[in-house]
Parts: structure tokens; sequence; C-alpha cells
């Protein structure tokens, strides 16, 4: 006998705009109720906060009270934190002991991500957090740990963060030989799976999604074929430069994060380390299309790209 659709699902971390693509997923199933927790309901968009599907809980990530009522009658939380380690690590051990103690069933960590489960503590700083809470959830005795893994978000991808699309100079930056694959998938997909994924009681553990797969070369045929123009490949050295590259920059000052995070990420999207292996499980969910690489250039102006990660926080 199938089960029942769970119906009530909790998010934390609610106004974060990641979040915000999971509710407009949600929402679109009236059976769905929903409860926020967040520090400061007044950041929810009116569309939010006048739902009638839609509950807030106001309440810090160490408010053991707060978290207690958040959580009381819930079939799965969904985790969508974004901050330092403290909260990333304490902040989710907080959440999942709650879930635990009030027997939700399932809860979706703060993940998508590369496959992270794939490297060693350390490699990645950034990803140890989400290591931690990876071996947490297989301590507790009720609630089950289902965790999502993208690939990159693609919105990331091309940001000026990410340091590959050179915007000015019309070039695609890399290392290595131009032949490692970058997997990705968007926001708003990632969104959707992840709301698919909260909705079958059935899904428990690594959830494997991507969007497009393809390296360099490939991904500036696609800028061709969308704008009319071939960009410029420039190579700045080998997997192993690059590697050097990072850990000294790391070395010298570990609390910069941004002088070093993106190389880091460059380095284990592409070595193969964390690449999301072939059984996906985007077949579960046929009603999510999602874009490959070519469906965003092909839905974007040229001048957008630096700024679609930005632009996703401006959605009224």
């Amino acid at each position: 006998m199938a089960q029942p659709t769970p119906t009530r699902v909790g998010i934390a971390g609610v106004t974060g705009k990641f979040a915000g693509l999971i509710l407009d997923s949600l929402l679109e199933d009236p059976r769905v109720s929903i409860r926020g927790y967040c520090r400061n309901a007044s950041k929810l968009a009116s569309r939010y906060t006048q739902s009638s599907q839609i509950e807030i809980i106001e309440g810090s990530a160490d408010d053991k009270a707060a978290l207690a009522k958040f959580v009381e009658g819930l079939d799965v939380v969904i985790c969508a934190y974004l901050g330092d380690h403290d909260l990333m690590i304490n902040g989710q051990k907080a959440l999942v002991d709650a879930c635990d103690q009030a027997k939700v069933d399932r809860y979706v960590a703060s993940d998508y991500s590369f496959d992270y489960t794939q490297l060693k503590m350390g490699d990645h700083p950034a990803k140890d957090p989400m290591k931690i809470i990876y071996s947490y959830l297989k301590e507790k005795d009720h609630v089950k740990g289902v965790h999502v893994v993208v690939g990159a978000f693609m919105e990331t991808f091309w940001s000026t963060y990410f340091q590959v699309w050179n915007a000015d100079e019309k070039t695609l930056v890399y290392w290595g030989s131009g032949e490692e694959k970058f997997e990705s998938t968007t926001y708003g997909d990632s969104a959707k799976y992840t709301a698919a994924v909260a909705l079958d009681r059935n899904a428990v553990g690594l959830q494997k999604f991507l969007g497009d797969r393809k390296n360099i070369v490939e991904i500036g045929q696609a800028i061709e074929k969308a704008y009319g123009f071939q960009p410029k490949l420039k190579c700045l050295g080998s997997l192993d430069e690059l590697y050097t590259h990072m850990q000294g920059l790391f070395k010298k000052d570990p609390s910069n994060v941004f002088a070093w995070l993106s190389f880091f990420y460059q380095y284990y999207c592409i070595n193969g380390q964390t690449h999301i292996s072939n059984d996906l499980d985007n077949a579960r969910y046929p009603d999510v299309k999602p874009q490959t690489f070519q469906d965003f250039l092909n839905t974007h102006a040229l001048e957008e790209l630096p700024t679609a990660m930005v632009d996703l926080a401006k959605r009224d």
C-alpha cells in the first residue's frame, strides 16, 4: 500500500533566497502546509506571510524552546541555513536534536552542493560542516537524514565570485586540460527537487540530481550558440598548480575566506573526486525539467550572467 504524501513541511532559515524557491514549489500543492522558522519574519515577502498554507515561528538557531515548537507535528524538516561554521554545525545539531526528540521522520540537511561525502575532513574546509552533520544524523534514533547533492549552482558558476566567466573580456578562465567536467544545477531546479524529495516519504539518504555536466570547451560552444560569438578560453595552469595555489592562499590566511574559497570550489568541482555518480534520481521526479547550460544561457541576456545569483534575492 502506497504511503500518503506528507503534508506538514518545516523550513528552517525560511527567509533565505533558496528557501523562497522551495516555498514557491511547495505552494503549488494546496494540500501542503508549511511552517517556517526564522529570526525575523518581517523579511518575508507578503505573499508568504499572507498565505493560509504558511505559519511562521520566530526564534534563534540555539533557542531550544522555539525549535521544539517549530518541529512539533511535522513530517519533514528542510534546513536552508547558510552561515558560518557555528550555524552550520551547532545550529543544525540543535535542529536535528529537536527533530529527533519530536519524532520528525526526516531531516533534509543544508547541503545542496557537489558530493561532499567523497571528501575527507579538511579537504575542503567549507564542506566539513556538511560531513559532520551527515555523520551526526546517522547517530539519531528516529529522524532520518536526507542529503540533496546537485553539483555547483549554475547561477554561481557565472558569478564574478566563481572566477570562471570574465564578462568584460568575454573569456572563460579555467584550470586543467579543459576536458574536466563541471556539474551544475540551477537554484530553481535544485529547489524543485528539494521540494519533491520533502514530499516523498521514501526519499532518505543521498539524493542525486543534475541539470548538466559539461567541460569548459562545451560551455564555450553553448555561449556561441546562445549569443553568436566564440568566447576566448584562458588556461591558468594544471590541476596540480591550482591545488598548490589554493593551499598557499589558505595557509597564508585561513580567515580570509574569500581569498581562497572559490579556488577550492573550482578544484573539487573538476578533479572528479566529488562528481555525482551516473545513477541520478532525476527520473523519480519527472515533473521537474532541469535546465542545461544551454537552456540557462538561452533564457538569460549576456549582461545578466554575472548577476544571476544576486538577482535571485530581488524576487518580489
